[in-house]
């Protein structure tokens, strides 16, 4: 009698499910959590939900934390080697890429984002094979989708920030970006402008990050005053020749461009309207733009000898 061949998991399922460590069955009554508001606190509060069983009913930062009337919030401290334990065990069930989207994510500031992390984690670690690209499922898009608006602001606010002299030899640049993108930039300006001291400072989240020649680093910033315009500097604060700066970048702005290929419509998706305002380019005209009289061919009367 022959014998039928015993089918066998592919190489890649057994890998993967070596390595998966699964999670334990949330079997205690759901939670409402809260936390300090930083991504350290978030993966505290995963970190708990595992260990108490107790899956979250929400997950919100304590300073804004919205309740039921007879909810009993459960507050986490933020432990960092709990967190440094989440963050690398996440290595368990997910791809760096996939780790580096949920911390996007997390600065997208996208109201559900907590218990959007939760239920990505979730699946992950309860799922055989990676879900990275798992599309059907609806927290996979939306993180993806998420963590591509991220992307998205990154290269913008890159190419956008346009930094003023001060007297002291400091740049400073102000932004307003729709996600808080700041963490995500520090390295590039760094390394970009590593000879001389900037900051760039987060109008809407009020802080920002400062260069001193040998590190960078997260400062905070008292809320602006009322009636303070937002791209408001001082002028004793500028350096001397910073509105010859202005002209001339102005200037080049003007003479570069070609009216006969203006496309506004164009112009607009790549350089959108909230980032107009500063803009050097953008700004109203100090002087009116004259066309560079050397540009025009030679004519008898410019070669006439006197």
């Amino acid at each position: 009698m022959p014998l039928k061949p015993v089918r066998r998991p592919s190489t890649a399922l057994v890998t993967a499910a070596s390595r998966r460590p699964g999670a334990p069955a949330l079997t205690a009554p759901p939670r409402d959590y809260t936390y300090d508001g930083t991504f350290e606190g978030l993966l505290t509060v995963l970190f708990t939900v595992y260990d108490w069983r107790a899956a979250p009913n929400s997950i919100q930062p304590e300073a804004t934390a919205q309740t039921g009337l007879f909810a009993q919030p459960a507050h986490r401290e933020t432990d960092e080697a709990l967190a440094t334990r989440v963050w690398e065990g996440l290595l368990k069930t997910m791809d760096p890429e996939a780790r580096v989207r949920l911390y996007h994510v997390f600065l997208s500031e996208d109201a559900d984002r907590e218990l959007l992390i939760f239920r990505y984690v979730d699946l992950a670690l309860r799922s055989v094979q990676d879900i990275a690209e798992n599309y059907a499922n609806a927290d996979v898009r939306r993180v993806q989708r998420l963590a591509q608006q991220m992307f998205r602001e990154k290269h913008r606010m890159e190419a956008f920030v346009r930094f003023e002299k001060t007297s002291d030899e400091l740049f400073h640049a102000t932004i307003e970006p729709d996600f808080d993108v700041l963490p995500l930039i520090a390295a590039h300006f760094t390394k970009r402008y590593a000879d001389q001291r900037w900051l760039i400072y987060d109008r809407r989240r009020h802080y920002g990050l400062y260069y001193d020649l040998t590190r960078t680093d997260v400062v905070q910033f008292e809320v602006d005053r009322p009636g303070m315009k937002a791209t408001d500097l001082a002028a004793t604060v500028l350096d001397e020749r910073e509105p010859l700066f202005k002209v001339l970048w102005q200037a080049y702005f003007d003479h570069v461009n070609i009216p006969e290929r203006k496309n506004m419509k164009l112009h607009r998706r790549h350089i959108p309207l909230r980032y107009w305002k500063y803009l050097s380019e953008k700004q109203p005209r100090e002087q009116r733009f004259v066309p560079i009289n050397n540009k025009r061919p030679p004519t008898d009367a410019n070669l006439r000898l006197e």
